[in-house]
């Protein structure tokens, strides 16, 4: 069962639609790895450069990103984002930026869900696996050391049954058993329900709520905001970016995605390798 929990008085869901009173900025949602930075987590100058200068020129710009608040907030502060809005963990949460906030920011919606039975499935298929799950305080819980920089804070080692209890927002599956063909079949052979679900780039598979994808999370934000559909942008590189790209009026595929990615994309930048995001950025100025 998905559970959509308002934290902030000011949340999204109790906003009126302003569609009828139309913002003219163009709203960019970016991506981060594999966006805006590389897969070692390194932006380039230029990347930073052309985000910050963008960002400057009163666009609405938002991170929307799988990694979770923590691992979130070091990428705002390198791109100059004080002020607006970043959806993290695929979706599953939303910020407000505002350096008047005593943090600079606060969790203005947040999607949980009960993850005991796509973990179950996913046990009885994938027994190695290594298991990981953001609670709903901000908290990961982690099967055999479990760590990844995307968690953004160390996790907690936990029994699988304490896992099984928890309320989720974010679930993680690694496998270093599996080729990444294997573990795409082992997800597919289970079928899971309930949930929505990506596959990275390797054997990695991010859970969120049923329905709740980085698209959803900035469809609610396109309404709060009150902008044109047409003036929506989105850059990335991830299956999990697929429905952000779809989205978007604009959907841009970095140049090493994956062939399902472009296809969903309506168009092809440069690698990230190759600044792929700063030659978008800059055509945005």
């Amino acid at each position: 069962m998905t559970i959509l929990t308002d934290i902030a008085v000011a949340g999204i869901e109790d906003q009126p639609n302003n569609d009828n009173n139309t913002n003219n900025a163009l709203m960019i949602a970016l991506d981060v790895d594999g966006t805006l930075v590389d897969h070692d987590g390194h932006m380039s100058p230029e990347v930073r450069s052309a985000a910050q200068a963008v960002v400057a020129s009163g666009h609405d710009v938002m991170i929307a990103t799988g990694r979770s608040l923590n691992a979130t907030l070091p990428i705002i502060e390198q791109i100059g984002l004080e002020r607006g809005y970043a959806v993290c963990c695929n979706g599953g949460v939303t910020l407000r930026l505002d350096p008047a906030l005593e943090a600079g920011y606060q969790i203005i919606h947040k999607a949980t869900f009960d993850p005991a039975p796509a973990l179950k499935a996913l046990r009885e298929r994938l027994p190695n696996a290594k298991y990981a799950l953001e609670d709903e305080d901000g908290v990961f819980l982690s099967t055999e050391r479990f760590q990844d920089a995307s968690f953004g804070v160390e996790s907690i080692g936990v029994d699988f049954q304490t896992m099984l209890d928890s309320t989720a927002v974010r679930v993680v599956v690694f496998s270093s058993d599996n080729t990444s063909d294997e573990f795409n079949e082992a997800i597919r052979h289970i079928g899971l329900s309930g949930v929505t679900y990506s596959v990275g780039w390797t054997a990695w598979l991010d859970i969120a709520a049923e329905g709740v994808t980085k698209a959803s999370a900035l469809e609610a934000l396109r309404r709060k905001l009150g902008t044109d559909p047409a003036n929506t942008v989105a850059v990335g590189d991830g299956r999990n970016d697929i429905e952000m790209l779809t989205w978007a009026a604009r959907g841009v595929a970095m140049g090493q995605a994956a062939d399902e990615v472009i296809a969903a994309a309506d168009e092809v930048t440069a690698s990230v390798l190759d600044d792929g995001a700063a030659l978008v950025l800059r055509g945005l100025l």
